[in-house]
């Protein structure tokens, strides 16, 4: 599996070395080394193997193929001699498996980004203007202004895959005629068992923002960089949530069960784009809702590079599901439902491991919350097994957090030219 450990990204190559100064020079974690560009290897004083190393890398990680890293780089080919190998060549000299091989000579696209097609349910789509007296974020949900958003990018455009930052924040970008999901969102919940099982209902409001500012909760692990300890911190103090998105807004993953495939899946395909929530002024958070420091310690920092909280009362998870848990069989929720199924078979094909340890009938989901007490601004419920929120929606969302921020900083400094 594609793991953010930066050791394991690496591997036993010729990049080894450089781990030192990669972290003099901020190169500190993997999402943020893969958009590494020509110009910033040449600053490094990298040699062309070292180079081609990283593009390999870059893509095999791309494409959860991390197993074959250090045999690939070992063949002193670049990537673009690899990708002209045959099949029968791939297979005898590095060992590679037949769907491996599909999935390695794909070039479209980073492979955990495939999701499975959805389609709106009519009352998510008739949330699509819901307003809050919990938020100050109303707004009509159009298209963001992209060349706006990509002036704020770092000036670095990555010649790796053939895919900048800029290019990757611009996929996001929603398209005309899309049907947004509004600022509660989930997928539709399908006929179970020909219709003999239905689902429980979901909220269809967003979270009062009383709901989850006071929750008390504790930071298990920091960010991970180059470097750093493999350890959980068991003894850092609660603190209350609000102190998280003081300054800046934030993304609140909350994590059904550490050891699942599907929140595994879910949480490493968000981390992977990182580097476009950086330069949308947005910070990443994780919740677990169970203490297991062995599980901690297998999700973090492999499949979560960012901050991992632990929330002992559950408050964000009842935050979700309206004031109470959502929680679900596995026989009604996993069994007789063609959509977790599926999600489940979207997180198997990323090579993704997996354990039983824990509870996991317990749902979880997806906050958005603006910086300071400007209130929730997206809130995506898990009403199937292994449901993701739509990456496109996230980004959106956090971009318009960061326009209405610059709009208010505008504001406040022709205030002050004015006086």
């Amino acid at each position: 599996m594609a793991s953010f450990s930066i050791e394991e990204f690496i591997g036993d190559g010729v990049l080894k070395g450089l781990i030192p100064k990669l972290l003099d020079e901020g190169w500190d974690d993997v999402p943020t080394l893969k958009i590494m560009n020509t110009d910033d290897m040449d600053a490094l004083n990298m040699t062309e193997p070292e180079k081609d190393a990283l593009e390999i890398r870059s893509y095999l990680h791309d494409r959860a193929l991390m197993q074959y890293g250090d045999r690939l780089e070992s063949s002193g080919k670049c990537l673009s001699e690899l990708l002209n190998l045959s099949t029968v060549e791939l297979s005898s000299q590095f060992g590679m498996k037949r769907g491996h091989i599909a999935r390695f000579m794909d070039r479209t696209c980073a492979f955990a980004d495939h999701l499975p097609k959805s389609h709106p349910s009519p009352a998510a789509t008739g949330r699509m203007g819901l307003q809050s007296k919990n938020t100050s974020i109303q707004r009509s949900f159009q298209s963001v202004n992209s060349q706006k958003i990509l002036s704020k990018l770092p000036t670095r455009t990555s010649s790796i895959n053939g895919k900048s930052l800029e290019q990757s924040l611009a996929s996001f970008k929603i398209r005309d005629g899309y049907i947004f999901k509004g600022i509660v969102a989930m997928e539709p919940a399908e006929p179970r068992a020909c219709g003999c099982v239905q689902p429980d209902p979901v909220a269809d409001k967003v979270a009062p923002y009383s709901t989850i500012e006071n929750i008390s909760v504790q930071k298990l692990t920091p960010e991970y960089k180059i470097g750093m300890e493999h350890l959980v911190k068991t003894k850092t103090p609660p603190m209350k949530a609000s102190e998280l998105w003081r300054n800046k807004p934030a993304v609140i993953l909350c994590i059904r069960r550490p050891g699942c495939i599907m929140c595994r899946a879910e949480a490493h395909q968000l981390y992977a784009k990182k580097p476009i929530f950086d330069s949308l002024g947005v910070q990443l958070f994780a919740v677990l809702r169970e203490y297991m420091e062995s599980e901690i310690k297998d999700f973090w920092p492999r499949y979560w590079g960012g901050v991992v909280l632990y929330d002992r009362g559950m408050e964000f998870f009842k935050a979700l599901g309206g004031g109470k848990l959502l929680k679900e069989k596995f026989l009604s929720g996993f069994v007789f439902n063609p959509r977790a199924r599926a999600n489940y078979k979207r997180a198997k094909a990323m090579g993704i491991q997996q354990n039983f340890k824990g509870e996991g009938e317990i749902k979880g989901g997806l906050f958005v919350v603006g910086g300071g007490r400007s209130g929730i601004a997206y809130q995506f419920i898990e009403r199937n097994f292994g449901d993701w929120a739509p990456p496109a929606e996230v980004i959106e969302i956090c971009a318009q957090l960061q326009n209405q921020q610059e709009a208010q900083e505008d504001s406040c400094k022709r205030s002050q030219q004015s006086e």
